[in-house]
């Protein structure tokens, strides 16, 4: 995708929402706002021919004061044509916000929305009358469809909230928005890959309309294990919440991201204690 169409589509709304234009407000109300804008220069991607490196230090980056954000994928102004989406996977991006502060009420629709807080609270309002808190332990996925207005903000006044704010292409277009958060046991994640995302009601984890699974897993230093790709078809984006990890040989450490797709499987292992959070989603037909 060029950035001609890049920015189009995010004016249309189809593939981003503006956040440039979303202010930064105190909870409640949307005073002393100031716009969000971003680094948009190209970085540093590393590829061959079925995987994609991403290191922290690469991903986009801003700091408004109130919102210290990094994206391992495009999003608002910043745009690095390599680095648009991993095939249903749009947009990857590292949050924290400062006590009480946080994103006013703005649309989104046709994309299915997961919130993963690392920490801190994070407070969600939005048009289908839902008032909710989400913490360490819980996943949000909100399915815009048809179209949603929400605002969210860090709950406390006094410390940060950080989370990890994840966007995948839906499988069905326009469909009736939904919303939905569960807790998870982290005990059940030790050495242990837990899920937390499927597409379908009556597996593990919040659906998505998405042939997607998410994990979690809080690994030990020696823990060893390969993961099946369950969709043919499919790839798999690791993204390292914290700790060392190596998946197919390939070492990664804190917020580095790796995508790898034409394989059966993935060998993990942890190299220290590790946060690790797998991304499957398809692959094909949502442009390049």
């Amino acid at each position: 995708m060029n950035r001609k169409d890049f920015f189009k589509a995010a004016i249309s709304g189809g593939i981003l929402l503006g956040t440039s234009e979303v202010p930064a407000a105190e909870n409640p109300g949307d005073k002393n706002f100031s716009p969000v804008g971003f680094e948009h220069l190209p970085t540093k991607t590393e590829r061959t021919m079925n995987t994609v490196l991403h290191k922290a230090n690469t991903r986009g980056h801003a700091n408004h004061g109130w919102l210290d954000t990094s994206h391992t994928f495009s999003f608002a102004h910043y745009y690095d044509p390599t680095r648009v989406h991993f095939g249903a996977l749009r947009v990857l991006n590292d949050d924290f916000v400062d006590g009480g502060m946080g994103f006013g009420r703005h649309p989104h629709d046709n994309m299915e929305i997961i919130s993963i807080p690392l920490s801190g609270d994070l407070e969600h309002k939005d048009s289908m009358g839902n008032v909710a808190v989400i913490k360490q332990h819980d996943v949000q996925i909100m399915s815009a469809g048809t179209g949603i207005y929400h605002s969210e903000y860090n709950k406390n006044k006094d410390k940060k909230v950080n989370f990890l704010q994840i966007w995948v292409f839906p499988k069905i277009r326009n469909i009736e928005p939904r919303y939905d958060q569960i807790t998870f046991k982290p005990e059940d994640r030790v050495n242990k890959l837990q899920q937390i995302v499927s597409p379908s009601k009556t597996d593990e984890g919040v659906w998505i309309n998405q042939d997607a699974w998410f994990y979690l897993g809080n690994l030990k230093p020696g823990f060893k294990a390969d993961y099946a790709v369950k969709l043919k078809g499919n790839g798999v984006y690791a993204f390292v919440i914290s700790g060392d990890v190596t998946i197919n040989g390939q070492a990664l450490t804190k917020r580095d991201g790796f995508g790898v797709w034409d394989v059966e499987k993935l060998s993990i292992s942890a190299d220290s204690d590790a946060e690790l959070l797998l991304m499957e989603v398809p692959m094909t037909g949502f442009g390049d």
